[in-house]
Formats: structure tokens, sequence, C-alpha cells
């Protein structure tokens, strides 16, 4: 069985109307009170940063094993002022597939649960949690009839994941290395000094046998592997005592994107050391491995090779070891999950704007696909198959993620269930039910044409009120929201969050634009290696011809454009700030790059920057790394700026954002403003620097491209909180 959760694309990659909500939007002009800068003194219809802090949002689902229920987690937000700051809470809820019951919530308040899994028999539902006096991370199961969850196991260090044996008597997991007594003990006595990447700890796989009554009383054992483990999946037959994991020579997060190997593992030889049986050559980044239910095949996601920048080829190898299979090696989409039916496999992909769901049949010769379902304003974000259900985590342009349901034949077609997507896919929960009275702006693919030739596209939501069918009363200003990798994709689904502005600055009266610029993915290998060798060359161009392109419509006021962008868009903001300056009145960056030569040398994955992207070291080229760096051009600047970065961002250091800051300052062409969130990493987690973030955004592009322009002074640092407040009940406002 898949259990497989799959986040959405990226934090930074990342809908309907009537034109009197302009007015209003237009009408409320930024003010100042008492020195503190309300952003937002009043409000149309539309969405608003408060609904947006308090979306729920599903985030994974498995479907129990006699296939009737739905277990799904999801991420319930923590309220700015309300509660204490911190990430989103993730609570279990538990749904009927027939949907004659509503949803039932397991376990919420303030817990956190991850890692869903039902038990083999059946009867509960698995997670990873800490619980009361809890100092690590521990296994938790609780019962689906009722009653409190019991904590199953727990390790010397936290509980990264698990994986029941098919006969349900054997449990495996990962923990991390525990850190050696006497480093610990010299850190007691003051020594606290770090070992940078070599002293990291590797994560390790243990194995513990489960008494027939569920508890757990032997002592794990851990099975002697080099490397650092992730991936790991028991053998579906009964009593095999195979493990396949995916190990990475060390544990540098550099290793875990570039280097894992697909490694089958006996857990009983050598005394119950383990043995490796097999390894497979998987080339490049690594995605989903799944057992074949006859426990004879590997399925796994990689990377078409070293180079391609990100895992999405469906792949198939013996379990024994051997080449690896490319089911569908010229396909123009990304596979993202894939679940097996007997010796056949069904896939999840996103193919451009949208998602594709399909049948792979294989066969001597080698595979065919049949398309169950398409649609390009459909994102699916999470997917798991038992027997005949198929349950999928899926946003559109008029919900976030919830959870749907679909049949799946006898004769591999998807059931005609009479409602929902296509007929084919019913949806089963609603976790925000108030949004449904909150008009949203219209929100349409785009296609467009790069000044080369290439056809590109994007989604584009027009201003509150503005229709295909309602020209636009004048042109109107535009926030091209730029996403990062630059291996993502903007889905046609729901693209409104902390870090994208989307329905909120529709709602305002703004047009907001999300191209899929070349080295996207959803077109396959050769597309997302179109910008390979070139970083901010026709890339980047192609979010010039975005906006031209936007322009020549007649919808985009060419003097009022806003661009930004976090880690890769937050370089391409930097980027559209300095060297195409001209053409932009605004941007706001968000833990994006200024500098490629000391990027190189204080990332956490350089090695992935060099074999996906650069494809040459900076020594090879050192003139080339300086020119496409935004310090450089940064003389050109007259756009103003607002740089906001996560202090322990391990991935783009915090100094790219100071270098750039800094030399803007001292020029004194432009406004700039520098803001760093302390705790926070590559993309805030925490509740009130979400809240904050979205808020000086929004901020910033009132001011400069709807209030006194470009040469005015940045508005006060000081922000006001709008206040959340719950919905009542019945209420369609939280």
């Amino acid at each position: 069985m898949l259990r497989k959760k799959i986040e959405l694309q990226n934090p930074f990659r990342v809908e309907r109307v009537g034109w009197r909500v302009v007015t209003v939007a237009l009408a409320a002009a930024l003010t100042l009170v008492g020195g503190v800068w309300n952003t937002f003194p009043a409000w149309g219809e539309g969405l608003t940063p408060q609904q947006v802090a308090r979306l729920k949002l599903a985030t994974g689902v498995v479907v129990s094993p006699d296939g009737g229920t739905v277990a799904y987690s999801l991420a319930n937000p923590r309220i700015p002022g309300v509660d204490e700051d911190g990430p989103a809470f993730s609570h279990l809820w538990v749904a009927d597939v027939q949907g004659t019951d509503k949803p039932r919530p397991f376990i919420t308040g303030q817990a956190s649960v991850s890692s869903l899994s039902w038990t083999p028999d059946g009867k509960g539902i698995a997670h990873l949690a800490r619980r009361g006096g809890d100092t690590k991370t521990a296994l938790y199961v609780i019962p689906i009839d009722g009653g409190e969850a019991r904590k199953l196991f727990e390790a010397e260090t936290d509980l990264s994941g698990y994986a029941f044996s098919a006969d349900g008597r054997q449990l495996a997991f990962l923990s991390k290395t525990p850190t050696p007594k006497q480093v610990e003990d010299r850190r007691n006595q003051g020594f606290v000094q770090e070992v940078y990447e070599d002293g990291l700890l590797p994560t390790r796989v243990g194995v513990v046998t489960m008494e027939p009554d569920g508890i757990i009383n032997a002592k794990a054992r851990y099975l002697d592997l080099d490397g650092s483990a992730s991936e790991l999946h028991w053998s579906p037959v009964a009593g095999d005592s195979r493990l396949v994991v995916a190990l990475a020579p060390t544990p540098t997060v550099d290793d875990d994107y570039m280097a894992r190997k697909v490694t089958v593992v006996d857990t009983v030889a050598n005394d119950g050391k383990g043995e490796v049986l097999a390894r497979l050559d998987n080339p490049g980044k690594l995605g989903q491995v799944t057992w074949s239910p006859d426990g004879k095949t590997l399925g796994l996601i990689s990377g078409q090779d070293v180079h391609d920048p990100s895992e999405g080829r469906l792949m198939v190898a013996p379990a024994e070891g051997g080449p690896l299979v490319d089911l569908l090696p010229d396909a123009p989409i990304h596979v993202k999950a894939f679940a097996w039916n007997g010796n056949d496999l069904i896939a999840v992909s996103d193919d451009d704007l949208g998602t594709r769901i399909s049948l792979i049949r294989r066969s001597q010769t080698g595979a065919s696909e049949t398309v169950l379902f398409s649609d390009q304003a459909v994102n699916v974000s999470a997917f798991d198959l038992v027997g005949s259900t198929l349950a999928f985590v899926v946003d559109t342009p008029a919900h976030p993620p919830d959870i749907y349901v679909a049949t799946l034949t006898p004769d591999g077609t998807l059931q005609d269930q009479g409602t929902g997507l296509q007929g084919k896919l019913r949806r089963l929960t609603d976790s925000n039910p108030w949004l449904k009275t909150v008009e949203l702006a219209e929100q349409t693919a785009e296609t467009f044409t790069a000044r080369d030739g290439l056809k590109l596209r994007g989604v584009l939501i027009k201003p509150l009120g503005v229709t295909e069918n309602e020209p636009s009363r004048g042109r109107h200003p535009l926030i091209l929201a730029v996403h990062g990798g630059p291996e993502a994709r903007v889905p046609n689904g729901w693209v409104t969050s902390y870090a994208n502005p989307g329905q909120v600055a529709a709602a305002r009266g703004f047009a907001v634009f999300y191209p899929n610029y070349r080295g996207s993915t959803g077109r396959g290998v050769a597309f997302s290696k179109l910008g390979q060798g070139d970083a901010a060359g026709k890339e980047f161009d192609d979010l010039v011809d975005a906006v031209d392109h936007l322009v020549n419509l007649g919808l985009v006021d060419s003097t009022k454009v806003g661009i930004t962008g976090g880690s890769y868009g937050g370089y391409a903001t930097a980027w559209c700030s300095t060297f195409y300056s001209e053409r932009f009145a605004a941007g706001v960056m968000f833990v994006g790059i200024s500098d490629k030569v000391s990027k190189v040398g204080t990332t956490d994955i350089p090695n992935e920057e060099y074999l996906v992207h650069a494809l040459k070291r900076p020594w090879e080229d050192w003139t080339f790394m300086l020119e496409r760096s935004p310090i450089f051009h940064a003389t050109k600047s007259k756009t103003p700026l607002l740089i906001l970065h996560g202090k322990e961002d391990s991935r783009v250091f915090p100094g790219q954002s100071m270098e750039l800051y800094r030399i803007l300052k001292t020029l004194g062409q432009a406004p700039v403003r520098l803001i760093f969130y302390p705790g926070e990493g590559h993309g805030n987690r925490r509740s009130h620097s979400r809240y904050d973030y979205h808020l000086r955004t929004l901020a910033w592009m009132e001011h400069y491209l709807k209030g006194p322009g470009v040469t005015a002074p940045p508005p006060p640092m000081e922000i006001e909180y709008p206040p959340i407040v719950a919905p009542a009940s019945g209420s369609s406002q939280p």
C-alpha cells in the first residue's frame, strides 16, 4: 500500500467576481494611525489576510485496509495574537468513504501528528507525535472505534519514520544516531562547539518485534548499514524479512538531495545486523519507492539522470537488482506519486498547470498509459490507493486542499459517481465551509510567448470584478509572483497563502500572475533543463515577456508592476529590481539570492547547485557567476525593494539579503528595507512570522503601486496587525 505524503510544491511556487468591490479596494488608501502603518483600514468582499491566516489545509491521506475509511491530516493554523507562536497544528481526522457520516476529529487541539498509517489489522491509526511529557517523537496508535491513543514505541532519539511488516509482527523505524556520551558530557561542561557537516549523525534503521496483542516488550536492534537512511518499506509478502530503504552516503542535505540509493536489506541476516541484498543505481534525485504486491519488483520515482532538476520519472526494477526501466520515457509530465494495482500502476502526475491520473499497464515489451482523469484546473498533492478505493488531497481555484475519493473499476477505469470533478473525483471534506460565501476573483490559465518564440504558461488572477465577459475599466497594477526552485511550478489550483498574494491582492484591485518560466516542472525533463547553465538569462527574460503580454492585453499598467518571490523567486525579484529595474516599480524579495559567488560557499546544497543548475563550478568562470548576480547590477536599481529573510536559513544564507541591502542602502538610489525573522529558516513556519510577512508584502505593494510612487520613502517600520476572529457557528466569515 502506498503511504506517501507529498508536500505542496514549494512555499514559494507556488479565483471569481463584481466590480463594485474593486471600487472599494481602490478607494481604501493606506493611512497612518498613531505612527503605525494601518495596512488594511477597509475591506470589501474578497479574501483577506485574516482569512488566509485561518485556512485549514488537508496535507495527507491514507485509506484503511478494507477501503471503507480514510484517515487524513489537517493543518490547523495557530492564530497570531491568540495562540502561542509556532507552526500550524497537524490534526487527525477520519472520514467514511461513502460520505454517509460527517468527517470525525480524532486528535485535535494543541497537538500535532505526522506520518499517518493504518495498522495492518485496520483497527487503529498509527502516527508519530509528542504527547504529554514526551521529550522525543514516538509512535502512537489510536483505536478506530474510540479511545485514547497509546504509545506503541519510542527509541533513543526522535522517530522520523516507521513501517509495519505485512503480518504485523515486526516494526521497522528510523531514528538518528544518539549523540556520543563523551560529546554530551563536554556540552554539559560548556563546550558547545559544532563540527560543520562532518559532525552530523546518520539516521539508523531499527527493527523491533511486536507481540500478538500489539505490545512491544523486546529491545530494538539496529541494522549495520553504511549511510544515512530514509524511505522505509517492508516487503508486502507475509513473513518476508526484506526492507527497502534509501541510503545516502552521509547525513548532509546535499547527499539527501542527490545521492540516495534504493537499497534492499535482509533484516535477519548476520545475526540480525542485516545484509544488503541489492542496490539500485537510481540516477539523481529520488522520490517515492514502493514494492509490487508480489515483492518481486520495486517501483520508484527518480530523476532521468544526475542532471535532471527534479525527480519525476516513473521507473521499475527487479527487487534483486538490475536495470531501471522508465515506464513513461517521453511523457512531458512529472510523475508525483504512484501505487501498484496488481502488475499495473496508477500514477498521479503534474501535467502543465493541472493533474493527470493514469493507468500504466506493464508488458514484456514496455508499458502503455491510459489516462483516467485529466484537468488543467485541478492540483493533487497527496494520494493513496487500497483495493478499488483511491483517495486524494485536491485543491482547485475555488478551494484549498481537501479530500476527494474515487473508485477504480475492475476494467481499470474510474467509476462515474455522478458528482464532483468530471463526475469521477468526489469531494469528501469541506474544511473551510465559510469560504463558499467569499467572493473570489476570476482565475484562468494564460499562455504567452517568450521573445525567442517559446510558448509558456502561467496562472492569472484578475482584479476582483474583472472577468473575460466584462471588459476591465482601465489598466490595473500587477504583482508578478515568481515561484522558487526553479524546479517547481504553480498549478492552476489554490494559489493563495502567506507567501503568495493571489486572491487577497486581487480583492484589492491587483492583477496577479504566476509565470511558469522555462526550467519549471510539469512539462517534462527537457523543459525543466532549459535554464541550466544560464542563471538569470532567458529564464528571467521570460518574466519580462510575461509582463509585456499582460500589458498588450490591455489588463496591466506598465508603470505599476511589482514583483515578489521566495528562494529562486527571491533571486528573480532581486534580478528584476536591479538588472531590469526600469520595468518594476516595487519588489518584495524573500530568502533570495543576490551573490552567486558567495552563495555557493554558504548553501547546504552546493553539489545540487552544480549538478542540476550551474553545470560548472564557480572557479571555472568567476566572471560569469558575478555577472549573473543582482549585486553586480545594483547601480541600475531604482526599484523600491523590501527584503525579508529567515535568520536561521541554511539554504540561502541570510548574508545574501545583507549584501544586497547594504549596497542598495549605500547607493541611496531607491528605498530599501531588510526584515529578519528570528528562528525561521528557508521559509516561515510560525504563524506570527507568516502573518507579518503577508501584511508587509501587501503594504509595500499598495504603497508603491497604488500610493505615492517609487520616489516616496518607505512606509513606517511598524505595521498594524488586524485581529483574527474565529467564525461564529454557521458563519461564513472566520
